[in-house]
């Protein structure tokens, strides 16, 4: 969906550090030549999403269910001008 990126955090990469790793990923994308606005629309949501997000409350309730095994996804997207995130669980 445009304007919705997922990140997949593990215990060896943080949901900022995949957060960064996204973002500088759409970036070259971009700086490739990829003009596709949706390209643009996650780079913004994932911007926004590294200057607001409280990641060490993230990474809290992120690594307790990665300590238990289970797979864990976020789903970013852009409400009102805001970052509004779901964490999932597999």
């Amino acid at each position: 969906m445009a304007g919705e990126t997922e990140l997949v955090p593990t215990l060896e990469r943080c949901i900022e550090t995949a957060a960064r790793q996204e973002f500088a990923r759409l970036a070259g994308e971009f700086m490739e030549g990829s003009p596709e606005t949706e390209i643009l629309e996650k780079i913004d949501l994932l911007r926004l999403f590294l200057e607001t997000a409280d990641f060490r409350s993230l990474r809290h309730i992120s690594e307790q269910h990665l300590l238990q095994g289970k797979r864990v996804r976020f789903v970013l997207r852009l409400k009102e001008g805001a970052v509004e995130w779901e964490m999932q669980l597999e």
